[in-house]
């Protein structure tokens, strides 16, 4: 048993949660709710200095040590079974500095929290989709969102991280300042510490164009296609994703539009938004859509467009890969097993990031795997049920397996749905995976941080052989 008096005794400013308090199981509870572990102790910090203090517990009595930051993560790895959560959900502090162009944001906060406080300046972040999605999490495994094509990943826009490493110690990381840890934070997860805080570059986009064009389902391999070949000569600006999905069976829509399975094309323009419209045009204006909601949009509000079909609380499986290209056939094949998909909240996502600001970085310039893979699929399966997990897991499989043809050998890290192991690991980082195992070894040699896409301390056994 965990003595939380002690802790508080010691100078612990934060919130101890134990099993048998009110709100334990609120606290435990995270995006997936597959996941249901039950933590010795949840510790709220309150700072820094809290954070030092739980790093320093875990690490003294070897007590299993999860990190949460929003708990967005599929595979749930923000809390653990009989150990303690350090949860840095009430350090939530985003200060903007407009005349540097720059935010400083400390590690409970959301993506959607970041731009609402950028919004007043006319400014905002690169960093996600969703706007749930966490700042810590999605930037330290890469950081895809609406500005990618534009600005790069969230990491490739990291200029500094405050950290709490292994033995408690606090230091900085940036391009001047523990080099090599900066370096492995951009990508390599949460494996080498705690990023208590981050500081960002941003970006003018005050209003963008934003939306989607929805199709119905047996328009969707066309309509794919046509984002597929229409998005490869796109200017940076414009960000699109095609999605297989269903509309919610809601009396407010059209009969025809309720609950039925549909092709959606949406995304985001940061630019002009007249420019975008131009930009838009032969794409908005392709076959005969079911609707079409592109239009000039705060940009915080764009950042919460899509939370609608992500939302917390049901059970989730994904799988995910890069492809090597997106040609006729795999689409055919995703849009054939879409068709038999159990569940009507699962989602698919085709992304295209190529020819773009994310991979003209240079390869080695962080930790993030490969740059070289302009496409890629996730298969976010989502469903309300438990007894529906064996046949909702199922489908997603078969479909990830049906789709190896066209798969690349790569991955990303923050797609993968936690059963994937060292293989996982391979794919997500490639040759990189040796240079991450020896960092590891330097500022975690024990292993202290492994709640997460785990990097072994100083591992010569991953078999990068086999993939250079």
């Amino acid at each position: 048993m965990i003595d939380s008096s002690a802790l508080k005794q010691a100078g612990f400013r934060g919130e101890c949660i134990l099993p048998d308090d009110p709100g334990y199981d609120d606290a435990r509870t995270v995006f997936n709710r597959a996941i249901d572990r039950r933590p010795a102790m949840i510790a709220r910090c309150a700072d820094a200095d809290d954070v030092a203090r739980i790093v320093q517990l875990a690490r003294q009595f070897h007590i299993p040590l999860a990190v949460r930051g929003s708990g967005h993560n599929v595979a749930g790895y923000g809390v653990c079974d009989d150990g303690i959560v350090l949860d840095l959900s009430r350090m939530k502090a985003v200060t903007v500095d407009p005349s540097a162009g720059t935010v400083r944001v400390e590690g409970g906060s959301n993506w959607g929290e970041v731009n609402d406080a950028l919004q007043p300046y006319g400014l905002a972040a690169t960093g996600g989709f969703v706007s749930i999605t966490g700042v810590a999490g999605l930037t330290l495994g890469g950081g895809f969102g609406w500005l990618v094509r534009k600005h790069g990943l969230a990491l490739d826009n990291l200029l500094a991280a405050e950290v709490v490493l292994a033995d408690g110690k606090r230091v900085s990381a940036s391009a001047h300042e523990n080099e090599e840890l900066f370096w492995a934070l951009r990508g390599g997860g949460g494996n080498f510490g705690v990023v208590t805080s981050f500081d960002f570059k941003v970006y003018p986009a005050g209003t963008v164009l934003a939306g989607i064009v929805l199709h119905p389902a047996n328009a969707a391999a066309g309509a794919i296609r046509k984002w597929r070949d229409f998005h490869r000569e796109a200017p940076d600006g414009l960000t699109l994703g095609a999605l297989l999905l269903h509309m919610p069976d809601d009396p407010s829509l059209p009969p025809l539009m309720r609950g039925a399975p549909v092709a959606g094309i949406g995304g985001v323009y940061a630019g002009p938004v007249e420019e975008g419209e131009e930009v838009l045009r032969p794409l908005r204006g392709f076959g005969r859509p079911l609707a079409d909601h592109f239009a000039a949009t705060q940009y915080k509000d764009a950042q919460r467009m899509a939370d609608h079909l992500w939302p917390p609380g049901l059970h989730g499986y994904w799988k995910s890969s890069y492809v090597a290209a997106l040609d006729d056939a795999a689409i055919d094949v995703v849009v054939d097993h879409f068709a038999r998909v159990p569940s009507p909240h699962t989602v698919i996502v085709m992304e295209y990031y190529g020819n773009s600001a994310w991979n003209r970085v240079e390869n080695s310039a962080t930790a993030f795997g490969a740059r070289s893979w302009p496409w890629n699929i996730a298969i976010t399966s989502a469903w309300a049920d438990a007894s529906d997990t064996e046949r909702n897991v199922a489908w997603t499989r078969g479909l990830f397996e049906a789709l190896a043809p066209y798969r690349a050998p790569a991955a990303y890290v923050n797609y993968l749905g936690g059963d994937e192991g060292p293989a996982g690991l391979r794919m997500a980082y490639g040759t990189k995976l040796e240079r991450l195992a020896e960092i590891k070894e330097r500022y975690d040699p024990t292993n202290l941080f492994r709640l997460n896409q785990n990097i072994l301390p100083g591992t010569k056994e991953l078999g990068l052989d086999a993939i250079r």
